[in-house]
């Protein structure tokens, strides 16, 4: 998988559960919350003022890591 802006953030903890220690040291706490399921990541970085950049990082490193 590739994380980008768009990418919504259900499908990316759909594809791997193994982002949620990432996505919550991040910040995003509420990863079983509805607008987790419809959100972008772009829209839940804006949400918690985080560096989008920098998740989007961690989180395809993780995913080019398991292959």
């Amino acid at each position: 998988m590739v994380v980008t802006k768009d990418t919504i953030v259900g499908d990316i903890i759909m594809a791997d559960e193994g982002v949620a220690p990432i996505l919550m040291s991040a910040g995003l706490h509420c990863l079983g919350c509805a607008l987790a399921s419809g959100e972008t990541i772009e829209e839940a970085c804006q949400v918690h003022s985080m560096d989008c950049d920098a998740l989007i990082d961690d989180l395809n490193n993780y995913f080019q890591s398991i292959g």
